[in-house]
């Protein structure tokens, strides 16, 4: 009998502790897409070397040091040493016959970047770099 009390109240303690794995999974996905939006730009040009070129750029703009490039994959990574590690991964990728998608993943000491302002920085320096290569300007 005791331990019939003793499991039922188990029983009762460990639902009260559990959440609903759908809202779980809902939640996850949405701080999922949040962090993509943010990651991610499409760029009207279906040069997607010129993209490429641009982005390689830009890294070296920021202070970033060009650890691997791969323009038949579309990817570049990246390190930032300054009193800290970060890690950037970029791929480009063609989008439909006009436009071209970058997107950027971030690494601070081994840990996912999802705070928007590298990401917006990133993104800033870049549009500026392709918009002056496209009209020509030195």
């Amino acid at each position: 009998m005791q331990n019939r009390v003793l499991a039922a109240l188990l029983v009762l303690l460990l639902a009260g502790c559990m959440t609903d794995s759908k809202e779980q999974v809902l939640a996850v996905d949405k701080t999922q897409v949040a962090l993509r939006a943010v990651q991610t730009r499409a760029f009207d040009t279906p040069d997607r070397g010129a993209t490429f070129r641009a982005v390689m750029a830009t890294l070296q703009d920021l202070g970033f040091v060009i650890d691997k490039a791969d323009d038949a994959l579309g990817t570049v990574s990246a390190t930032k040493l300054a009193g800290y590690t970060l890690r950037m991964t970029v791929t480009v990728r063609p989008q439909g016959a006009r436009r071209t998608t970058v997107r950027a993943s971030g690494q601070y000491n081994l840990e996912a970047v999802s705070d928007a302002e590298p990401y917006q920085q990133f993104f800033a320096a870049l549009e500026k770099a392709m918009f002056l290569t496209a009209n020509q300007i030195d």
